[in-house]
């Protein structure tokens, strides 16, 4: 007997169905990032600059090391970043206690606000998203976003682990 189900369920693997998706990725980024890209335009700052500061204010103490793994970029990229965003007084680094060399990264009172500002309409966007689609479709949409992610950052989301790492 032919479960009718599978046939169904197998109809988002059709090409058009997996552009639709791919296209449908691309518009939501672009307005996910939209205000958050006039702010940082305002400030001189680009994406990069948000992802740094996102990440360190959600790792506070991070590493530089640690936040290269996270945002794969070169050390001179970050470097470039991560010494604007020093000098305008947005982070602060200190050395490690264990390990001297280590340099551990803390967003300042400027950056926790900057970072707020720069998440607030992106969380508001997010949780209305979350609120129209329901409970089912959110963890669909988890599901398909740790399914897109490599291995070793999909570990960083597991159940046990209560989402990425808080210092």
């Amino acid at each position: 007997m032919t479960d009718v189900k599978a046939g169904v369920n197998q109809l988002f693997l059709r090409e058009e169905e997996l552009r639709q998706g791919m296209e449908m990725l691309f518009y939501a980024y672009r307005d996910f990032t939209a205000e958050a890209d006039a702010l940082l335009d305002r400030l001189g700052f680009g994406r990069a600059h948000h992802r740094v500061i996102y990440f360190v204010g959600r790792n506070p103490g991070i590493t530089v090391s640690e936040l290269l793994a996270i945002l794969r970029i070169t050390k001179q990229s970050l470097s470039r970043v991560l010494g604007e965003l020093v000098r305008q007084g947005y982070i602060v680094q200190r050395t490690g206690e264990r390990d001297r060399r280590q340099r551990l990264l803390e967003l300042t009172d400027k950056g926790v606000e900057l970072e707020r500002q720069l998440s607030e309409t992106q969380r508001q966007r997010v949780a209305q998203a979350y609120r129209r689609a329901g409970a089912e479709a959110v963890e669909g949409f988890r599901k398909v976003m740790l399914g897109m992610m490599n291995e070793d950052d999909r570990a960083k989301f597991a159940p046990d682990r209560g989402g990425p790492e808080k210092r």
